[in-house]
C-alpha cells in the first residue's frame, strides 16, 4: 500500500509520515529531501540553478538513496546539510525545472515500487503516485507554519524564515494541487499524534475495503 501526503511546507508533512510509517512498519520516503540533496550538490559544484539541462544531467549521474532515514547522493551522506538554509532558499528554482521533475519523479516510482510506503511531497497523490491507496493533504495557517519552521531551525531570524517560507510557497505554486480523491487535513491545532490516527484510521478503513 502506498500512502501519499502532500502539502506545503510547514504544515508538518516529515513529522507525521515519519511517525506514520513507524507505526505502520513501512518505508519512508521524503521526497523533498531528494530536491533538496540535488540542490546541495549543485550549489557545492557550482552549477547554476537556473540551468535544467545541467541539473538534470546532474540528477542522473548522482543517483540519490534514502536508506534507513539518510540521504544519500555522490557517496555522501546530506541529510543534515540539506537543511541549511541556502538551501531552503534555492530548492523551489530547482525543483521548478520539468526536466528535473521528470528525472525525479521516475527515481521516486521506482522507490516506490518497492513496496509499503509512506511518501511524502508536494506531487505524490497527482503526478507520482496517483493511484496511492490513501492521499491525504495537509494544510495550516501560515502563522503556525511559520512558527514550526522556526523551531525546526534553532538561530535563525524569524523574520527571515517567514520571507523564505513565502518564497517557497510561490516557486511551490505550480505543484501545491490537492488530489481531487484527498483527504484534506487542517493541522493547525492538531497534534502529531492526532494527525496520525486520523490517516492511520484512512489506512485502516482502505484495508478493510
Amino acid at each position: 500500500m502506498i500512502v501519499a501526503i502532500d502539502g506545503p511546507a510547514g504544515s508538518g508533512k516529515s513529522t507525521v509520515a515519519r511517525r506514520l510509517a513507524d507505526r505502520l512498519g513501512y518505508r519512508y520516503l521524503d521526497t523533498g529531501s531528494m530536491y533538496r540533496a540535488l540542490t546541495w550538490l549543485a550549489l557545492e559544484r557550482g552549477i547554476p540553478l537556473e540551468d535544467g539541462p545541467a541539473l538534470a544531467e546532474l540528477a542522473a549521474a548522482s543517483p540519490i538513496a534514502i536508506e534507513d532515514g539518510r540521504v544519500l547522493i555522490a557517496g555522501e551522506d546530506v541529510s543534515e546539510a540539506i537543511r541549511a538554509a541556502r538551501v531552503d532558499r534555492a530548492v523551489s528554482t530547482v525543483a521548478r525545472h520539468p526536466s528535473v521533475r521528470e528525472m525525479m519523479r521516475d527515481r521516486q516510482r521506482q522507490l516506490a515500487s518497492e513496496g509499503d510506503a509512506v511518501i511524502e511531497g508536494r506531487d505524490i497523490g497527482t503526478i507520482v503516485c496517483p493511484g496511492a491507496e490513501v492521499k491525504v493533504y495537509l494544510v495550516a495557517d501560515e502563522s503556525e507554519r511559520a512558527r514550526r519552521r522556526t523551531a525546526d531551525r534553532p538561530g535563525l531570524p524569524a523574520d527571515a524564515l517567514a520571507t523564505d517560507l513565502r518564497l517557497r510557497d510561490e516557486g511551490d505554486a505550480a505543484q501545491l494541487q490537492a488530489a481531487p480523491d484527498a483527504v484534506r487535513i487542517d493541522t493547525t491545532d492538531l497534534s502529531v499524534e492526532e494527525v496520525v490516527a486520523r490517516i492511520e484510521e484512512l489506512v485502516r478503513a482502505r484495508r478493510a475495503a
